[in-house]
């Protein structure tokens, strides 16, 4: 954990979008918090603090870990792929950080720079970096749990502002067992981020999406081994471009008001309410990881006691904090207030705000559509024709044409306003996995 002042990291913002009123006996209040970091999140940016290098951006530590089991020879081209690719992501990082390389079968190996120790990035270090991944060849299995404890050692070993992992696999989990992964999530959640990547095909999605949301970081697919070294040096110019790591959105809540849910809804949806710690009185916090120049969504669903018409109150106060090493927290200045307001305006309590209704829709999509590629898979043709013809019509309603796209590879969209789809006699295995991989990405409210 990184201590900071305030004038040191990047300026927090912090806007809350809602209908505050209810009729009567009403209880639901449904909130968008968008929260903003600007001024930081630029590589080599100048900011200077404890544990930062001056000038040169926050001090950091990245472990890359490379599947290096067997079926990475199967084409060969695509471990000579995972080569290059992460010679491309130790040549964007930063001097002066902390970095290791790890090869995964069924055991985690240091490749480089070995010894239970973090090579510090300068122009020789990422020569010798480069030159230890010609060494690296495929053969044995898969326990990615192996591979994210020995990186938690590794990053734990620096004290450092940000800790990251990057994550490649071509095959599924199946030298250890799924409770053997949970717990070295949960082992490793909070320590540091993770970006995951499944090449090829033979991968199993929900595995990787999995480890990118217990620890915070970003999921997709590289269907073509090619494209490995374009998307590693993408990831790394992101996490080279964090300034602040651990923050937390701190919700409090008056006596008698109970949280419903807090999820994230841009740039992905990600569910936060089973992540909360404990505060203080009716405070809790919920994780959101490293931040760099950017804003992110979040939808804070409370209930409050009834009350009388014409009474208001305060339902919720959302801020931001970073947890300290000595137990204290620093807070980052943003705060934003949920109201609740009775009215007997009907046409006042039943308007719908149009960030909450947006992102409603957008959270239904992405359950949508894998439940719809579930259902497939399941052979139950009728269902998933009708989930993913949903989806078609909230990908349509709000825009979403990334998604649109996808789904037009997975079904034929006969009238998208209408939901009217059919399913695909054929379909690729890589446009399916794509796209359920990128299922949570959303789009944000058109202004």
């Amino acid at each position: 954990m990184a201590i900071f002042s305030k004038s040191n990291v990047p300026q927090f913002s912090m806007d809350v979008y809602q209908n505050e009123y209810l009729p009567e006996g009403g209880r639901e209040v449904n909130a968008i918090v968008t929260v903003s970091a600007t001024g930081g999140g630029t590589i080599g940016s100048a900011v200077a603090a404890p544990l930062y290098t001056p000038g040169q951006g926050p001090s950091a530590a990245v472990a890359i870990m490379v599947d290096c089991s067997g079926s990475m020879d199967y084409p060969p081209t695509k471990m000579r792929n995972a080569r290059d690719a992460t010679a491309a992501a130790v040549d964007t990082l930063r001097d002066g950080v902390h970095f290791a390389v790890i090869g995964g079968t069924h055991v985690a190996r240091e490749v480089y720079p070995g010894a239970g120790r973090l090579a510090v990035a300068d122009a020789t270090t990422r020569e010798e970096a480069k030159q230890a991944l010609r060494r690296l060849s495929a053969g044995g299995g898969t326990a990615i749990g192996t591979w994210l404890r020995l990186a938690d050692r590794l990053l734990s070993s620096a004290d450092v502002a940000i800790r990251h992992g990057i994550l490649l696999t071509d095959g599924r989990n199946e030298h250890e067992s799924p409770e053997d992964l949970r717990a070295a999530l949960d082992s490793c959640a909070g320590r540091f981020t993770c970006d995951a990547r499944g090449v090829g095909t033979d991968w199993e999605v929900k595995e990787v999406t999995g480890i990118a949301s217990a620890l915070l970081g970003t999921a997709d697919i590289v269907a073509d081994p090619a494209g490995l070294a374009a998307d590693f040096t993408r990831m790394m110019e992101t996490a080279m471009g964090k300034e602040v790591a651990d923050v937390a959105l701190r919700v409090w809540t008056p006596v008698g008001t109970t949280i419903k849910f807090v999820k994230q809804v841009a740039p992905t949806v990600e569910e936060l309410t089973d992540r909360r710690t404990e505060s203080g009185p009716r405070s809790g916090d919920y994780p959101t990881g490293s931040w760099g120049d950017e804003s992110r969504d979040y939808h804070v669903c409370v209930e409050v006691p009834v009350a009388d018409l014409g009474q208001e109150m305060l339902a919720a106060r959302v801020s931001l904090v970073v947890p300290q090493p000595d137990g204290s927290v620093q807070n980052l200045g943003a705060q934003g207030l949920v109201r609740a307001v009775w009215t007997d305006d009907m046409a006042a309590s039943t308007s719908i705000n149009p960030q909450v209704a947006h992102y409603t829709g957008q959270a239904e999509l992405a359950q949508a559509i894998q439940q719809g590629l579930d259902l497939r898979k399941a052979g139950d043709m009728d269902g998933a024709t009708a989930k993913l013809g949903r989806a078609v019509q909230l990908a349509s309603a709000s825009g979403n044409a990334d998604t649109a796209k996808l789904l037009a590879k997975v079904v034929d969209v006969v009238d998208a306003a209408a939901g009217t789809v059919r399913l695909k006699a054929k379909v690729a295995e890589a446009d399916e996995m794509t796209l359920e991989t990128r299922s949570t990405k959303t789009v944000r409210v058109k202004k």
